[in-house]
């Protein structure tokens, strides 16, 4: 419920002025059991990484680590997030991200989560290989990575289906965590299985959310464990000197 200052000095319901909802219960399936409090978490995406230059699947390889221009992004957005408080920070292990979360968590008192179930989808073979020779040695996995990544397979195992299961998992270790607002860091497989498992969507719907290098998305959880979705891949902070308050 977003609240303002009137002139007489109380708090009063601002979502008349702002199109805020008052509340979202029912809005959506409940993701865990009642929580202790609500919930805000913000999503963010690790900042451009070798790999990403160089147009490579990365996958869960740890080979792909944070460029220069991923640093600098990755500093855009711990000074975007500077004033904002957080009672912890989770992120995948994995290099890229790690060293991003690591430049954001910078001074804060807290130490680092690093959570298995925020790692990248394992995308085997295709690894480490430039997307363009891919789509010529693979040329029927590539495309059904691209084009039907819910039913792409190797060897009995469903990648983006698997995600959907450690995406459960991750908001799970993340919800019951005391405290009220939280920040991830993580890559763009996982925070779209994040996102959807959140709003209710299935893994055939895996390529409908996008998210850039350093984007920032916010999730708010009622008591009952539902979700709602206030942001969506924010990137004002990459462009200007944007400080967020939320």
């Amino acid at each position: 419920m977003a609240l303002f200052a009137s002139t007489t000095g109380e708090l009063e319901n601002s979502s008349p002025l702002t199109g805020g909802a008052y509340d979202f219960q029912r809005a959506t399936t409940s993701l865990t059991q009642k929580l202790s409090s609500p919930k805000k978490v913000t999503l963010v995406r690790h900042g451009l990484s070798s790999w990403n230059k160089e147009g490579r699947v990365q996958g869960s390889s740890n080979q792909s680590v944070l460029s220069e221009a991923g640093v600098a992004q990755a500093e855009r957005c711990r000074m975007a997030l500077a004033e904002m408080h957080f009672d912890q920070c989770f992120s995948s292990p994995i290099s890229r991200a790690k060293s991003t979360a690591e430049i954001l968590w910078e001074k804060r008192d807290q130490p680092l989560v690093f959570l298995d179930s925020l790692k990248e989808a394992h995308l085997f073979f295709l690894e480490g290989m430039r997307n363009v020779d891919a789509r010529k040695k693979y040329p029927k996995e590539f495309t059904m990575w691209r084009e039907d990544p819910s039913n792409f397979c190797v060897d009995g195992v469903y990648p983006v289906r698997k995600l959907w299961e450690t995406a459960r998992e991750a908001w799970m270790e993340i919800l019951f965590t005391p405290g009220e607002n939280f920040l991830v860091v993580t890559h763009k497989s996982i925070l779209r299985a994040l996102i959807c498992t959140a709003l209710g969507l299935g893994p055939e719907r895996f390529r409908a959310i996008d998210i850039n290098n350093g984007g920032l998305s916010v999730f708010s959880f009622n008591k009952q464990g539902e979700a709602m979705l206030q942001s969506l891949n924010m990137t004002a902070h990459m462009y200007s000197d944007h400080i967020f308050h939320y």
